[in-house]
């Protein structure tokens, strides 16, 4: 049995070498893994004496060689192909451990010229994966030093021998190494600006290529889509952002259904974004209960009080560890998943003292190290949304307002409580389907309209929702996603008891606005700021 051993990381490999050896397998090998190897004193076979030629180009060409992808190519059970290679003087090579120049890491670095970026596209190493991954039947290739222990304990039980299960796993697996690889070059090369990056240190790239690489992998099959006779499945980014849904532990519970992770996301993405205590319940994807509290407690007590409708079989997420005080609140209702960055033993016994509660979905997810005001720390930097046969890909909407970006445009100035009552209705109204209307008072949500075609119907069921929920509208802030078209939005909030606004102008008719609020003796802000959300 042959290996060819040629790896830009060396993690691990040394220890496969030596257990390779130990069974017997004669080991070839390329450059610094070949010096590697012989240093450890394993006996191994230079590539170039393998070849009977030399390296050369600077190392572009080494393997690219009939002796090498003869000998990963040839079908063992053709007698053709056998008796080729012995035509040739060519050796079969029947394990192929190669991973490929760092090109991710290298163009991942500030300042990356186009020639480091260049210099760093594996040729050899991606051939002869491809020809190993193809000849699967005959021969395994290794891509990633997280497969070297299994299959080097395979191959010690079987006695040299791996199944054709593991060979096609392995096969899959560089395939899908090889298109992730590609994949990263042409993002990189395709968002270069040739012209504009003529003298400078480094391209200049567009921020969307010319062409999109989507790698996504699979992390389950989901029982359906958001319907019983649609199908699912459920994939994360090849590189997720830290502190994101798809990194959730789940504790507890059934399966999460396709509507449980779209809903989760939701309440997730929000919570996240307050840095004191907070909980946000979602139903059908818009928050329909958040508030900030002392802790998690008083954070859930007021977000249920918004709307205990609503909440019913709801998601609910924290970004404080749930103790048992708030398990045994939330134990009350009917929940469907529970989020937080962590449980206390009393809390998720308590979700395991019942039948029923055992089946509430308990996720675990750690909070980004950053803090919610860091936006480039957790947060997807793109939205994408599938439309008849194409993509529209966007910057995902991570504005965080300040308090100075504010501009008051009414006579009458918010006080400093509604000022931050106005930023908490904005943060909300972020996460709130389009047409947006939020009310709130003292960091707790008092009404939510959302999703409707008149921002008028929407302001109507915020105030509805209230009037249900038994909350006074009185001395409210209102923040509303868009603006106002005419006064009679503006109207209908102030009527319902709301004091404060912000919305963020724009609109030909501003002035009409402004004077309504003027009229009705409000205060009100631009945020400057749109946030659809559709």
């Amino acid at each position: 049995m042959n290996a060819l051993i040629s790896v830009s990381d060396k993690t691990g490999v040394l220890a496969l070498a030596q257990g390779l050896h130990a069974l017997g397998v004669k080991l070839l090998s390329t450059g610094g893994t070949a010096k590697l190897l012989a240093d450890a004193g394993l006996p191994v076979t230079e590539v170039a004496d393998h070849t009977g030629f030399p390296e050369m180009l600077d190392g572009r060409v080494k393997t690219l060689h009939p002796k090498i992808h003869g000998g990963l190519l040839a079908r063992r059970a053709l007698p053709a192909h056998v008796a080729a290679l012995a035509e040739h003087g060519i050796e079969t090579i029947d394990l192929l451990v190669v991973n490929l120049y760092p090109f991710e890491a290298t163009v991942a670095k500030a300042g990356c010229t186009l020639e480091d970026a260049i210099e760093n596209i594996d040729i050899g190493g991606p051939a002869m994966v491809r020809s190993a991954a193809k000849n699967w039947q005959d021969v395994a290739v290794l891509t990633d030093a997280s497969q070297y222990d299994a299959v080097l304990a395979e191959l010690q039980a079987g006695n040299g021998k791996l199944s054709d299960k593991t060979r096609f796993a392995l096969s899959v697996a560089a395939f899908n190494r090889i298109a992730d690889y590609d994949g990263a070059i042409s993002d990189f090369l395709s968002a270069v600006d040739f012209e504009a990056s003529a003298g400078q240190p480094a391209p200049v790239r567009a921020l969307f290529p010319a062409q999109s690489n989507g790698r996504f992998v699979k992390l389950q099959d989901l029982r359906y889509g958001e319907n019983p006779h649609q199908q699912a499945a459920f994939y994360r980014d090849l590189y997720p952002a830290p502190g994101s849904l798809v990194s959730a532990n789940q504790l507890q519970g059934k399966e999460l259904s396709y509507n449980n992770i779209a809903d989760a996301d939701a309440a997730w993405e929000c919570v996240k974004s307050f840095d004191v205590p907070a909980c946000v319940i979602v139903k059908h994807a818009n928050p329909c209960g958040v508030a900030v509290g002392a802790d998690a407690l008083e954070a859930y007590s007021k977000a249920f009080q918004t709307d205990p409708t609503s909440a019913f079989g709801g998601i609910i997420a924290f970004n404080r560890p749930v103790d048992l005080a708030t398990a045994q609140q939330v134990h009350k209702q009917f929940v469907e998943v529970l989020m937080a960055p962590g449980y206390s033993d009393e809390a998720l016994a308590l979700f395991q003292s019942t039948k029923a509660k055992q089946n509430v979905r308990v996720l675990q997810i750690a909070l980004p190290a950053g803090g919610a005001t860091d936006w480039d720390n957790g947060r997807n930097a793109m939205d994408v949304k599938r439309v008849g046969s194409g993509l529209l890909i966007q910057t995902a909407d991570n504005h965080e307002l300040q308090l100075s970006d504010l501009k008051v445009v009414t006579k009458k100035q918010p006080t400093p409580a509604e000022l931050q009552d106005l930023l908490f209705a904005w943060k909300v109204a972020k996460y709130v389907k389009s047409n947006a209307i939020v009310f709130c008072k003292d960091g707790m949500t008092m009404g939510v309209g959302a999703g409707q075609m008149s921002r008028l119907d929407s302001a109507r069921i915020a105030s509805i929702k209230a009037e249900h929920a038994k909350l006074s509208l009185a001395g409210t802030a209102v923040a509303s996603d868009a603006f106002f078209p005419f006064r009679d939005g503006l109207d209908v909030v102030v009527d319902a008891g709301a004091t404060c606004v912000i919305q963020p102008g724009g609109s030909m008719r501003d002035q009409e606005v402004i004077d309504a609020a003027d009229e009705r003796g409000v205060a009100m802000v631009f945020s400057g700021v749109r946030h659809f959300r559709h």
